[in-house]
Protein backbone atom coordinates (compact mmCIF):
# COMPACT_ATOMS: atom_id res chain seq x y z
CA UNK A 1 0.00 0.00 0.00
CA UNK A 2 1.52 3.53 -1.03
CA UNK A 3 0.69 6.88 0.19
CA UNK A 4 -2.82 7.93 2.09
CA UNK A 5 -4.14 4.87 4.33
CA UNK A 6 -8.06 3.82 4.12
CA UNK A 7 -10.15 5.44 6.19
CA UNK A 8 -13.68 7.65 6.13
CA UNK A 9 -12.16 10.34 6.67
CA UNK A 10 -11.09 13.19 3.89
CA UNK A 11 -7.59 11.81 2.82
CA UNK A 12 -5.76 15.42 1.77
CA UNK A 13 -2.58 14.71 3.75
CA UNK A 14 0.43 15.59 2.41
CA UNK A 15 -1.03 16.82 -0.91
CA UNK A 16 0.74 19.99 -2.61
CA UNK A 17 -0.82 22.86 -3.78
CA UNK A 18 1.71 22.65 -7.14
CA UNK A 19 1.12 25.07 -10.00
CA UNK A 20 -0.12 23.74 -13.37
CA UNK A 21 2.43 24.88 -16.00
CA UNK A 22 -0.42 25.28 -18.57
CA UNK A 23 0.53 29.23 -19.59
CA UNK A 24 -2.22 31.73 -18.33
CA UNK A 25 -3.22 31.93 -22.11
CA UNK A 26 -3.75 28.68 -22.92
CA UNK A 27 -7.01 28.60 -25.50
CA UNK A 28 -9.54 26.41 -23.57
CA UNK A 29 -11.56 26.66 -26.42
CA UNK A 30 -9.87 25.53 -29.71
CA UNK A 31 -8.37 22.48 -31.26
CA UNK A 32 -4.54 23.30 -31.77
CA UNK A 33 -2.84 22.42 -35.32
CA UNK A 34 -0.28 19.72 -32.88
CA UNK A 35 -3.62 17.99 -32.17
CA UNK A 36 -5.12 14.97 -34.62
CA UNK A 37 -8.83 14.28 -34.43
CA UNK A 38 -9.69 11.15 -36.51
CA UNK A 39 -12.52 8.39 -36.17
CA UNK A 40 -11.37 4.74 -35.15
CA UNK A 41 -13.45 2.16 -36.28
CA UNK A 42 -14.89 -0.47 -33.91
CA UNK A 43 -15.12 -4.45 -34.42
CA UNK A 44 -19.07 -3.72 -35.33
CA UNK A 45 -18.39 -1.10 -37.22
CA UNK A 46 -19.28 1.53 -35.24
CA UNK A 47 -17.24 5.18 -35.56
CA UNK A 48 -15.30 6.35 -32.52
CA UNK A 49 -13.94 9.80 -32.42
CA UNK A 50 -10.61 9.87 -30.53
CA UNK A 51 -8.28 12.72 -30.49
CA UNK A 52 -4.44 12.20 -29.92
CA UNK A 53 -2.90 15.45 -28.25
CA UNK A 54 0.29 16.97 -29.28
CA UNK A 55 3.95 15.48 -28.15
CA UNK A 56 5.27 16.22 -25.38
CA UNK A 57 7.95 19.19 -25.16
CA UNK A 58 11.26 18.02 -26.83
CA UNK A 59 12.94 19.12 -23.87
CA UNK A 60 10.72 17.29 -21.49
CA UNK A 61 11.73 13.58 -20.36
CA UNK A 62 8.96 11.33 -22.26
CA UNK A 63 6.66 9.61 -19.12
CA UNK A 64 4.92 7.51 -21.13
CA UNK A 65 1.12 7.76 -22.33
CA UNK A 66 -2.45 8.79 -21.37
CA UNK A 67 -5.82 7.46 -22.14
CA UNK A 68 -8.84 9.66 -20.67
CA UNK A 69 -12.12 8.69 -21.10
CA UNK A 70 -15.18 11.27 -20.11
CA UNK A 71 -18.10 10.95 -18.38
CA UNK A 72 -22.13 11.33 -19.39
CA UNK A 73 -22.65 13.40 -21.55
CA UNK A 74 -19.64 14.75 -21.64
CA UNK A 75 -17.06 15.40 -24.63
CA UNK A 76 -13.23 15.22 -24.43
CA UNK A 77 -13.24 19.66 -25.81
CA UNK A 78 -14.19 19.95 -21.90
CA UNK A 79 -10.56 18.47 -20.82
CA UNK A 80 -8.37 20.48 -23.09
CA UNK A 81 -6.95 21.85 -20.49
CA UNK A 82 -6.10 18.98 -18.11
CA UNK A 83 -4.34 17.24 -21.22
CA UNK A 84 -2.22 20.15 -21.55
CA UNK A 85 -0.90 19.74 -18.26
CA UNK A 86 -0.03 16.46 -18.47
CA UNK A 87 1.17 17.15 -22.32
CA UNK A 88 3.81 19.43 -20.42
CA UNK A 89 4.94 16.83 -17.93
CA UNK A 90 5.91 14.58 -20.78
CA UNK A 91 3.06 12.44 -21.43
CA UNK A 92 1.53 11.96 -24.74
CA UNK A 93 -2.81 12.12 -24.10
CA UNK A 94 -5.49 10.89 -26.45
CA UNK A 95 -9.06 10.80 -25.48
CA UNK A 96 -12.29 9.06 -26.66
CA UNK A 97 -15.63 9.66 -26.62
CA UNK A 98 -18.01 6.72 -25.72
CA UNK A 99 -20.10 5.23 -28.61
CA UNK A 100 -23.98 7.63 -28.96
CA UNK A 101 -22.54 10.75 -27.51
CA UNK A 102 -19.99 13.55 -28.11
CA UNK A 103 -18.66 13.07 -31.73
CA UNK A 104 -19.48 9.24 -31.81
CA UNK A 105 -22.89 9.54 -33.18
CA UNK A 106 -26.28 8.25 -30.91
CA UNK A 107 -28.22 4.91 -29.86
CA UNK A 108 -31.32 6.40 -29.23
CA UNK A 109 -34.42 7.84 -31.28
CA UNK A 110 -33.00 11.51 -31.62
CA UNK A 111 -29.95 13.31 -30.84
CA UNK A 112 -30.59 14.53 -27.39
CA UNK A 113 -31.18 11.62 -25.33
CA UNK A 114 -28.04 9.16 -24.07
CA UNK A 115 -29.09 5.55 -24.89
CA UNK A 116 -27.31 2.20 -24.23
CA UNK A 117 -28.71 -1.63 -24.03
CA UNK A 118 -26.07 -2.83 -21.59
CA UNK A 119 -22.42 -1.38 -20.10
CA UNK A 120 -20.85 -4.03 -21.28
CA UNK A 121 -20.93 -2.81 -24.67
CA UNK A 122 -19.05 -0.05 -23.77
CA UNK A 123 -16.64 -1.51 -21.73
CA UNK A 124 -16.29 -3.80 -24.73
CA UNK A 125 -15.11 -0.20 -27.08
CA UNK A 126 -12.64 0.58 -24.07
CA UNK A 127 -11.29 -3.12 -24.92
CA UNK A 128 -10.73 -2.14 -28.07
CA UNK A 129 -9.55 1.36 -28.08
CA UNK A 130 -7.28 0.66 -25.26
CA UNK A 131 -5.57 -2.63 -27.34
CA UNK A 132 -5.20 -0.13 -30.23
CA UNK A 133 -4.25 3.08 -27.98
CA UNK A 134 -1.34 0.70 -26.44
CA UNK A 135 -0.09 -0.50 -29.45
CA UNK A 136 3.92 -0.09 -30.13
CA UNK A 137 3.88 2.61 -27.19
CA UNK A 138 6.52 2.94 -25.02
CA UNK A 139 6.39 3.53 -21.47
CA UNK A 140 3.73 3.12 -18.77
CA UNK A 141 0.31 3.06 -19.61
CA UNK A 142 -2.15 5.01 -17.61
CA UNK A 143 -5.99 4.79 -18.06
CA UNK A 144 -8.03 7.52 -16.71
CA UNK A 145 -11.65 7.86 -16.72
CA UNK A 146 -14.23 10.76 -15.22
CA UNK A 147 -17.56 10.23 -13.87
CA UNK A 148 -19.60 7.42 -16.00
CA UNK A 149 -16.14 6.81 -17.57
CA UNK A 150 -14.50 6.66 -14.27
CA UNK A 151 -17.41 3.78 -13.47
CA UNK A 152 -16.20 1.71 -17.28
CA UNK A 153 -12.61 1.72 -16.81
CA UNK A 154 -13.12 0.42 -12.98
CA UNK A 155 -15.86 -2.03 -14.48
CA UNK A 156 -13.43 -3.05 -17.65
CA UNK A 157 -10.36 -3.44 -15.08
CA UNK A 158 -12.96 -5.88 -12.99
CA UNK A 159 -14.15 -7.83 -16.46
CA UNK A 160 -10.19 -8.57 -17.11
CA UNK A 161 -10.36 -7.09 -20.45
CA UNK A 162 -8.09 -4.43 -20.60
CA UNK A 163 -5.00 -5.84 -22.35
CA UNK A 164 -2.16 -5.21 -22.00
CA UNK A 165 -3.15 -4.34 -18.39
CA UNK A 166 -3.08 -0.30 -17.30
CA UNK A 167 0.06 0.38 -15.27
CA UNK A 168 -2.34 2.66 -13.10
CA UNK A 169 -5.79 4.09 -13.14
CA UNK A 170 -6.92 7.54 -11.75
CA UNK A 171 -10.65 7.83 -11.66
CA UNK A 172 -12.23 11.66 -10.98
CA UNK A 173 -15.51 11.46 -9.41
CA UNK A 174 -16.49 8.00 -10.50
CA UNK A 175 -19.89 7.10 -10.73
CA UNK A 176 -20.11 3.84 -8.60
CA UNK A 177 -24.09 4.56 -7.43
CA UNK A 178 -26.07 7.23 -8.08
CA UNK A 179 -29.12 9.04 -5.94
CA UNK A 180 -30.93 8.65 -4.35
CA UNK A 181 -28.78 6.48 -2.06
CA UNK A 182 -31.30 5.50 0.74
CA UNK A 183 -33.24 3.72 -1.58
CA UNK A 184 -32.08 -0.07 -2.15
CA UNK A 185 -30.22 -0.51 -5.18
CA UNK A 186 -32.00 -3.97 -5.64
CA UNK A 187 -35.47 -1.47 -5.76
CA UNK A 188 -33.65 1.02 -8.31
CA UNK A 189 -32.62 -1.82 -10.59
CA UNK A 190 -35.95 -2.89 -10.78
CA UNK A 191 -37.70 -0.59 -11.09
CA UNK A 192 -35.31 0.17 -13.75
CA UNK A 193 -36.05 -2.74 -15.29
CA UNK A 194 -40.12 -2.61 -15.03
CA UNK A 195 -39.73 0.67 -16.99
CA UNK A 196 -37.22 -0.19 -19.54
CA UNK A 197 -39.75 -3.04 -20.71
CA UNK A 198 -42.74 -1.00 -20.15
CA UNK A 199 -42.18 1.49 -23.02
CA UNK A 200 -38.87 1.92 -25.63
CA UNK A 201 -36.02 1.73 -23.88
CA UNK A 202 -34.93 4.57 -25.91
CA UNK A 203 -36.98 6.57 -23.99
CA UNK A 204 -36.01 9.73 -22.39
CA UNK A 205 -36.11 8.74 -18.88
CA UNK A 206 -36.24 12.05 -17.36
CA UNK A 207 -36.34 15.57 -18.57
CA UNK A 208 -38.13 16.58 -21.72
CA UNK A 209 -36.69 14.51 -24.51
CA UNK A 210 -35.41 15.30 -27.66
CA UNK A 211 -33.88 18.63 -25.76
CA UNK A 212 -30.28 18.80 -24.53
CA UNK A 213 -29.10 19.45 -20.77
CA UNK A 214 -29.59 23.47 -20.27
CA UNK A 215 -26.30 25.19 -19.50
CA UNK A 216 -27.98 27.34 -16.57
CA UNK A 217 -26.53 28.21 -13.12
CA UNK A 218 -28.84 25.12 -11.78
CA UNK A 219 -26.77 22.93 -13.56
CA UNK A 220 -23.58 24.50 -12.82
CA UNK A 221 -24.02 24.38 -8.94
CA UNK A 222 -23.71 20.60 -9.62
CA UNK A 223 -20.95 20.47 -11.59
CA UNK A 224 -18.19 23.55 -10.58
CA UNK A 225 -17.35 26.69 -9.20
CA UNK A 226 -15.62 27.95 -12.08
CA UNK A 227 -18.27 30.00 -14.05
CA UNK A 228 -15.87 30.65 -16.92
CA UNK A 229 -14.52 26.68 -17.29
CA UNK A 230 -18.57 26.23 -16.91
CA UNK A 231 -19.25 28.60 -20.02
CA UNK A 232 -16.52 26.15 -21.83
CA UNK A 233 -19.13 23.82 -22.33
CA UNK A 234 -21.73 26.62 -23.83
CA UNK A 235 -18.99 27.55 -26.04
CA UNK A 236 -18.27 24.40 -27.41
CA UNK A 237 -22.09 23.27 -27.92
CA UNK A 238 -22.34 26.23 -29.76
CA UNK A 239 -19.85 25.64 -32.15
CA UNK A 240 -20.04 22.26 -32.28
CA UNK A 241 -23.60 21.34 -31.88
CA UNK A 242 -23.28 17.54 -32.62
CA UNK A 243 -21.84 17.38 -28.71
CA UNK A 244 -24.90 18.30 -27.19
CA UNK A 245 -26.77 15.58 -25.62
CA UNK A 246 -29.60 15.60 -22.85
CA UNK A 247 -31.00 13.10 -20.63
CA UNK A 248 -30.25 9.12 -20.80
CA UNK A 249 -32.60 6.97 -21.64
CA UNK A 250 -34.24 3.84 -19.48
CA UNK A 251 -32.30 1.37 -20.93
CA UNK A 252 -29.24 3.63 -19.81
CA UNK A 253 -30.60 3.34 -16.59
CA UNK A 254 -31.05 -0.38 -16.75
CA UNK A 255 -27.65 -0.71 -17.72
CA UNK A 256 -26.54 1.39 -14.87
CA UNK A 257 -28.09 -0.25 -12.43
CA UNK A 258 -27.08 -3.78 -13.63
CA UNK A 259 -23.18 -2.37 -13.96
CA UNK A 260 -23.16 -0.65 -10.46
CA UNK A 261 -24.41 -4.09 -9.18
CA UNK A 262 -21.75 -5.85 -10.66
CA UNK A 263 -19.15 -3.54 -9.66
CA UNK A 264 -20.28 -4.01 -5.86
CA UNK A 265 -20.51 -7.81 -6.19
CA UNK A 266 -18.48 -9.66 -3.48
CA UNK A 267 -15.10 -10.18 -4.86
CA UNK A 268 -15.29 -7.58 -7.56
CA UNK A 269 -13.10 -4.59 -6.42
CA UNK A 270 -10.69 -6.99 -4.18
CA UNK A 271 -9.98 -8.62 -7.58
CA UNK A 272 -8.05 -5.46 -9.23
CA UNK A 273 -5.18 -5.62 -9.56
CA UNK A 274 -3.90 -2.05 -11.02
CA UNK A 275 -2.44 0.55 -8.92
CA UNK A 276 -5.72 2.96 -8.37
CA UNK A 277 -5.98 6.90 -7.56
CA UNK A 278 -9.19 8.11 -6.63
CA UNK A 279 -9.76 11.80 -6.81
CA UNK A 280 -13.62 12.92 -5.42
CA UNK A 281 -15.69 15.11 -3.48
CA UNK A 282 -18.18 14.15 -0.95
CA UNK A 283 -19.65 17.49 -1.75
CA UNK A 284 -20.78 15.64 -5.19
CA UNK A 285 -24.61 15.61 -6.05
CA UNK A 286 -24.82 13.34 -9.42
CA UNK A 287 -22.80 10.47 -7.75
CA UNK A 288 -22.57 8.85 -4.90
CA UNK A 289 -19.67 10.02 -2.54
CA UNK A 290 -20.57 6.77 0.24
CA UNK A 291 -19.83 4.40 -2.80
CA UNK A 292 -16.72 6.01 -3.76
CA UNK A 293 -15.55 5.77 0.01
CA UNK A 294 -16.79 1.79 0.21
CA UNK A 295 -15.06 1.07 -2.85
CA UNK A 296 -11.59 2.92 -1.50
CA UNK A 297 -11.82 0.42 1.33
CA UNK A 298 -12.08 -2.78 -0.51
CA UNK A 299 -10.02 -2.11 -3.44
CA UNK A 300 -6.23 -3.80 -2.79
CA UNK A 301 -4.13 -1.18 -4.01
CA UNK A 302 -5.60 2.28 -3.98
CA UNK A 303 -4.65 5.69 -2.72
CA UNK A 304 -7.34 8.63 -2.51
CA UNK A 305 -8.00 12.34 -2.30
CA UNK A 306 -11.54 13.64 -0.83
CA UNK A 307 -12.74 17.06 -1.14
CA UNK A 308 -15.31 18.56 1.08
CA UNK A 309 -17.50 21.93 -0.10
CA UNK A 310 -14.56 23.68 -1.73
CA UNK A 311 -15.16 21.06 -5.04
CA UNK A 312 -18.00 19.70 -7.24
CA UNK A 313 -18.54 17.14 -9.75
CA UNK A 314 -16.19 18.18 -12.35
CA UNK A 315 -12.49 18.47 -9.89
CA UNK A 316 -10.47 18.73 -13.43
CA UNK A 317 -12.88 21.88 -14.61
CA UNK A 318 -12.92 23.11 -10.94
CA UNK A 319 -11.47 26.66 -9.49
CA UNK A 320 -7.96 27.14 -9.46
CA UNK A 321 -7.10 25.99 -5.98
CA UNK A 322 -9.05 22.78 -5.89
CA UNK A 323 -8.23 22.05 -9.76
CA UNK A 324 -4.39 22.82 -8.78
CA UNK A 325 -4.55 20.22 -6.04
CA UNK A 326 -6.54 17.40 -7.78
CA UNK A 327 -3.80 18.10 -10.23
CA UNK A 328 -0.83 18.09 -8.23
CA UNK A 329 -2.04 14.39 -6.49
CA UNK A 330 -2.63 12.49 -9.73
CA UNK A 331 1.18 13.68 -11.03
CA UNK A 332 2.57 12.69 -7.87
CA UNK A 333 0.77 9.24 -8.00
CA UNK A 334 1.97 9.06 -11.10
CA UNK A 335 5.46 9.63 -10.28
CA UNK A 336 5.72 7.08 -7.22
CA UNK A 337 4.16 4.64 -8.51
CA UNK A 338 5.29 4.80 -12.11
CA UNK A 339 8.93 5.46 -11.86
CA UNK A 340 11.81 2.73 -11.74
Amino acid sequence: MHGLPKSNQRQEVGISHAITQVPADFDRRAIPASATERKWIAEDGHEIRIIDWGDPPADVPPRGSILFMAGRGDAYEKYLESFEHWRLKGWKISAADWRGQGGSGRLGNDDATGHIDDFLLWVSDLAQVWSAFAEAREGPLVLMGHSMGGHLVLRAAIEKVLMPQPDAMVLTAPMLDVFPEHVPLFFRRGLAHLMARMGDPRRPAWGKGEKPIAMNSLRQNLLTHDATRYDDERFWRTSRPELKLGSGSWGWVRGAMDSIRAIHARGALESVDVPVLMVATDADRLVSPAAIRRAIDRLPDVEALVFGDEARHEILREVDPVRNKALAKIDDFLERRLTD
